[in-house]
């Protein structure tokens, strides 16, 4: 249960840095609304998932989800640069956090 709260939380931590491109600094009500409900929801979850795993890994993969994930949609929604290294740094992102969940 708790490695999911952490997947959740990864989920609301895209969510939210999604939700920062469409509130436009926070001048739009409904997307700064949504992210800052997002925020909550994001850090509500870590805190739960991080009763019974260690710190530094739960943290360490929630923000490689929310790294890897908001890069990734950041290239479908806003036509962002698809490179390479951009992709490879991705997949690297990717394969930190499976081989820290491993680890756990």
């Amino acid at each position: 249960m708790a490695w999911f709260l952490v997947f959740i939380a990864g989920v609301f931590e895209v969510a939210w840095a999604i939700g920062m491109k469409y509130s436009d600094g926070f001048s739009r009500l409904v997307p700064s609304v949504l992210t800052v409900a997002a925020m909550g929801a994001s850090i509500g979850c870590l805190t739960m998932a991080i009763k019974s795993l260690p710190v530094g890994t739960a943290y360490a993969v929630w923000t490689g989800i929310g790294a890897a994930g908001t890069a990734t949609l950041g290239i479908y929604l806003f036509q962002e640069p698809v490179t390479v290294l951009r992709l490879g740094s991705i997949v690297l992102v990717v394969v930190g956090i499976v081989g820290l969940k491993l680890a756990s």
